[in-house]
């Protein structure tokens, strides 16, 4: 009885008895009610006939119609007796005690005797009226009862055992449910004890059939491998980061012991001075965007979305890059022909947009001319920003793995990048709802931006509403 749904369980069994007692005793009591004015409206019906006989010919005339009246076939009850109970006239051999005691109409069915019936059959239940005649005769006027009596508790007895079955359907299915849900959760808590000992590869069980069990079940599973997946990036992130800054940070060791060497003339001393600033303002700069990446994804960035136009802010980034193009003997074609107003950060759109050239600036140089191509467009409900190379492009199988945090290609490590480039604008992406994807471009890399038209509210377990 600590289990909240065996209690509710016992609360619906005790109210459907309750309700079924209930209608047990309106049925009984209505069928009952129902029979008795039958009988006591035909009862009525004689009572007034016979007194028009009485009115007619007197006493001895009502006793010669009630004996010949007694006599047909399926007669109701009838009895003249005198004052002290012998009876004058009638087809009833004998009543229960205090039956003529008193006038009126006895609602309550009482035992009588009819003539010439076996001792087996002779014995009946009847319900009548008793009149006060003058000279001190009673007359008796009734209906048997005594088929109405048995259907009556026909009906009783049918009642109580539907009751009855339907009170053992109710625990057999109390029990059947109530152990079959306790077994779920027994499952779903074994579940639990294992996810909370550290195995975040464990899920809850879901059985397939839908209801509110397996929902829970499916939500929670979700907050799962929301937190599974945040885990496993965090600890590629501390990977990685031991991995990628222990080649900077040796160096500026290096340059700083350099630096503080006895001999080490004053103009070299500011060489490696400024060399160590230099390392020191990378690995700052690594931090900031590892920064932003972690406040993005957990949604504390203090992104402002407001409706701006796409195209003028993919515009306004190409103009800044542009100039950087042509100093490396290549051009960048913005291609933003009308207005593409989204609900967006105007800032974490812009550095988006910035890391996309800024990648296809360092990693998009080949012995051809480079040419890169951004563009906006729109596709259903939603907005398609492309940067488009004619470098050397990634391979397929790592097409992935270049959105990991740190990850960089071989021949890109000699080039200056974090590797976080591209994890930024995917973590941008994810806020506002969006996706990032990367193709061939023929030659080349064709990164592709999508955003969707409308507001997109991100909820707990990771999926989108609009």
């Amino acid at each position: 009885m600590r289990v909240t749904a065996v209690r509710l369980s016992a609360v619906y069994l005790l109210l459907f008895a309750l309700f079924a007692a209930i209608l047990l005793v309106y049925v009984t009591e209505t069928a009952t009610s129902i029979l008795q004015t039958q009988s006591r409206d035909a009862i009525a019906d004689e009572i007034e006939v016979l007194d028009r006989i009485y009115q007619t010919t007197g006493i001895s005339g009502i006793v010669r119609a009630i004996d010949r009246r007694a006599r047909q076939p399926g007669a109701p009850l009838y009895l003249v007796t005198d004052g002290t109970g012998l009876i004058l006239a009638g087809n009833v051999q004998s009543l229960e005690a205090g039956v003529l005691d008193k006038p009126g109409f006895k609602t309550t069915p009482f035992r009588y005797a009819r003539f010439t019936e076996s001792e087996q059959d002779r014995y009946h239940m009847a319900v009548a009226e008793v009149v006060q005649l003058p000279n001190g005769l009673r007359l008796l006027v009734g209906r048997d009862q005594t088929d109405q009596e048995r259907i009556r508790l026909i009906v009783r007895n049918a009642l109580i055992l539907a009751l009855l079955l339907m009170s053992f359907g109710a625990l057999l299915a109390w029990f059947l449910v109530g152990r079959t849900a306790l077994h779920r959760l027994d499952r779903m808590s074994a579940a639990t004890a294992r996810i909370m000992a550290g195995d975040l590869s464990e899920r809850l069980p879901v059985t397939g059939t839908g209801d509110e069990f397996d929902r829970l079940s499916e939500k929670l599973n979700v907050l799962l491998a929301r937190i599974a997946l945040l885990q496993e990036g965090l600890r590629q992130v501390s990977d990685n980061i031991a991995h990628d800054l222990k080649t900077p940070l040796t160096r500026l060791h290096n340059r700083v012991e350099a630096a503080l060497g006895d001999e080490t003339p004053e103009r070299t001393a500011r060489q490696a001075m400024e060399a160590v600033l230099s390392e020191a303002d990378g690995m700052i700069r690594t931090f900031d965007a590892l920064l932003m990446i972690s406040r993005v994804e957990a949604g504390s960035h203090p992104a402002l979305k407001t409706e701006a136009d796409l195209s003028a802010i993919v515009a306004e980034v190409a103009e800044l890059y542009e100039p950087l193009a042509e100093d490396v003997g290549g051009r960048l074609i913005a291609e933003a022909p009308e207005p593409v107003v989204a609900p967006v950060s105007r800032e974490l759109m812009a550095q988006a947009v910035s890391n996309l050239l800024d990648n296809a600036l360092k990693y998009g140089l080949s012995d051809r001319p480079l040419e890169i191509r951004v563009s906006v467009e729109t596709r259903e409900a939603h907005c398609l920003v492309t940067v488009a190379d004619n470098g050397n492009g990634v391979p397929v199988d790592k097409r992935g793995r270049v959105l990991e945090r740190f990850y960089r290609l071989d021949e890109s490590r000699s080039k200056p990048g974090s590797g976080l480039g591209l994890s930024l604008v995917q973590a941008i992406a994810s806020i506002h709802g969006g996706s990032l994807s990367l193709d061939d471009a023929g030659p080349g890399l064709k990164v592709t931006l999508e955003i969707p038209l409308e507001r997109v509210a991100q909820t707990h377990d990771g999926a989108r509403a609009t």
